[in-house]
């Protein structure tokens, strides 16, 4: 049996953290769920970035839209749709065989809405009404500022992935923000049965604290950040009040494991797959990641419901001058300013390739 297939058959779902015209056209991504158990995909600024700049595709619908009258960010939009509603399309068997369990695809608002509410939930809802698709999800940071917008877009049946989440205290207060929407649709007489994951960041913990640890301590930070945020979920999926959710008919908000591409050379690459095997989560994981694993993956024992020995291993960090609480806030105020760089060089990108397509026509 192949790797990907027994972590499927473990429970967790293999989502791709990809998106290009060419993974659609050239049937690659088709192949991924038909051969390697891919169930989803993700997208951020940063990949259709790559994806635009580094790809002649886009150049005709940059020409279609420009003749329309579009650019910047709203042209930007119209492509990001067009790729996703095709993917989105390509895994509607999955969400419809899984009850909308599974299946899903992933667009961001604008990183520049990262704290601002009020916004972020105006373009949540603009871009799941374009879209016209019942597997989209919409990203929200987790922000501060994004716990609102969370709870809002709920509330309003928008489904949505919650993103740059990094500890367990900014799970959980997604968790409650995501369940608080669902309530009020309980206490409003609505369907309370819509979709969510909370994306926890994991690889960029052994990044920030690399050369900073004793030896004894390197690349295990972000797996101890992980199995702690396994705790909280489980503990949060056994709670009175998500029962009495669930027996409205509401759904659970699933634990997504992100950023799981290793980034130390030395390391395993498929060290965050092998490791974070464990049921009803997510593993969304960049493309070398998952030919890696399907090329010679092994799936570890599941994450231990308990959280294992993270606690004594962030101890450890603490022994060491890592300061966990503070370190969290700094990766998610960091990942959102490192987005917001993505979207302008990816706002860039279409200006230049607009301005030379404009040019040679």
């Amino acid at each position: 049996m192949k790797p990907t297939q027994k972590l499927h058959d473990l429970g967790q779902s293999l989502w791709l953290d990809n998106i290009t015209n060419d993974l659609l056209t050239s049937g690659t991504l088709k192949r991924y769920i038909d051969e390697w158990s891919v169930t989803g995909l993700t997208s951020n600024p940063t990949i259709f970035d790559h994806a635009i700049k580094g790809s002649t595709a886009y150049d005709a619908p940059i020409r279609e839209l420009l003749a329309k009258g579009q650019s910047g960010e709203a042209l930007f939009f119209d492509i990001a749709l067009a790729d996703l509603t095709q993917a989105a399309d390509l895994f509607k068997p999955i969400w419809e065989k899984t009850s909308g369990v599974d299946g899903y695809v992933s667009l961001e608002v604008s990183p520049l809405l990262a704290y601002d509410t009020k916004s972020t939930l105006a373009a949540a809802k603009d871009l799941f009404a374009r879209a016209k698709r019942p597997n989209l999800f919409i990203k929200i940071p987790g922000t501060k500022e994004g716990l609102p917008a969370i709870e809002e877009a709920i509330f309003a049946g928008v489904p949505v992935n919650v993103t740059l989440l990094f500890s367990r205290e900014q799970y959980v207060a997604a968790a409650q923000a995501y369940m608080r929407g669902v309530e009020r649709r309980i206490a409003a007489g609505l369907d309370p049965d819509i979709a969510s994951v909370a994306s926890l960041f994991i690889s960029r913990w052994d990044v920030a604290v690399a050369g900073k640890v004793p030896d004894a301590l390197h690349n295990r930070l972000g797996l101890a950040i992980a199995r702690r945020a396994y705790k909280a979920y489980i503990d949060l999926l056994a709670s009175p009040a998500w029962q009495r959710a669930y027996n409205s008919g509401a759904r659970p908000q699933r634990l997504l494991w992100a950023s799981t591409g290793t980034k130390d050379p030395k390391a395993s690459d498929i060290m965050y797959v092998k490791e974070l095997a464990s049921p009803f989560t997510v593993n969304t994981m960049p493309e070398g990641t998952l030919k890696a694993f399907a090329d010679h993956g092994d799936v570890g024992a599941p994450v231990p419901m308990d959280g294992g020995d993270c606690e004594q291993v962030l101890a450890e960090f603490a022994k060491a001058g890592i300061d966990i609480d503070a370190l969290a806030a700094k990766l998610q105020d960091d990942g959102a300013k490192s987005f917001v760089n993505s979207w302008n060089e990816l706002l860039g990108v279409i200006v230049s390739k607009s301005a030379a397509l404009k040019k040679a026509s």
